[in-house]
């Protein structure tokens, strides 16, 4: 796949297969307004009320009802298997950013390809938005305005070392591995984290309240891309 199927210059929701809350749809498109499902998720993004401009997978897990409501025009099959119905649709976005809902909740080993599939493009800004959480990719360098008391994670995907300015336990000379040392539960102490990586594969996790604190360290300026205005608070 070398030319995206879905280009904006505005953020994109993606929606995946797995459950998805009405509440987490509406906040992901008040900021990401253009609609994308990823296979069996336009069954989702269609239950809530929303059709999605564009499916894409290998659409073996897309219903009949689905089918017809949405017709052709909108339905793109990518028949190899090698890579998930999520990857798929993630790398055929051309967009500042991609806003993911119903990527948890579900089978683990879905909710475990989302996290390989943000390592894989790591070079794309994609944002899991989920009931409590919100997790990206961290890129080589990322300073995020957070609330002292914050919880901030870390979770190694790869080999990776990085530093952090603003966090309880700083992480300068620490080695993070996936079968070895982790960072859960970290705290902010300042209201700037800094974050600083030597490679890729870090995932940030931090509280769903947080969402736009991660647009705005990750995507500068994308509130004035935003549809109708300033969006709604992102809360827990």
């Amino acid at each position: 796949m070398n030319q995206p199927i879905v280009e904006s210059s505005r953020g994109v929701t993606l929606v995946a297969g797995g459950p998805v809350a009405r509440r987490d749809l509406a906040l992901a498109l008040a900021r990401a307004p253009r609609l994308v499902a990823a296979d069996g998720g336009a069954d989702r993004a269609l239950a809530h009320g929303h059709c999605p401009e564009a499916v894409i997978g290998d659409l073996d897990s897309l219903s009949d009802a689905a089918r017809a409501s949405l017709g052709p025009a909108r339905l793109h099959l990518v028949t190899e298997q090698v890579t998930t119905d999520f990857d798929k649709a993630l790398r055929a976005i051309a967009a500042p950013f991609v806003l993911a809902v119903g990527t948890g909740g579900g089978r683990v080993d879905h909710a475990l390809a989302v996290l390989n599939a943000l390592v894989r493009h790591h070079d794309r800004v994609c944002l899991l938005l989920g009931p409590q959480d919100v997790v990206f990719h961290a890129p080589p360098r990322c300073d995020l305005r957070l609330r002292v008391g914050d919880r901030l994670s870390l979770f190694p995907l790869a080999a990776v070392s990085g530093e952090s300015v603003g966090l309880r336990w700083p992480i300068a000379g620490l080695g993070f591995a996936p079968g070895g040392r982790i960072g859960t539960s970290n705290a902010v102490i300042a209201p700037v984290v800094s974050l600083r990586f030597d490679a890729p594969g870090m995932l940030v996790v931090l509280a769903r309240a947080r969402l736009d604190a991660a647009l705005d360290g990750l995507v500068p300026g994308w509130r004035s891309r935003c549809a109708g205005g300033a969006p709604p608070p992102a809360r827990g």
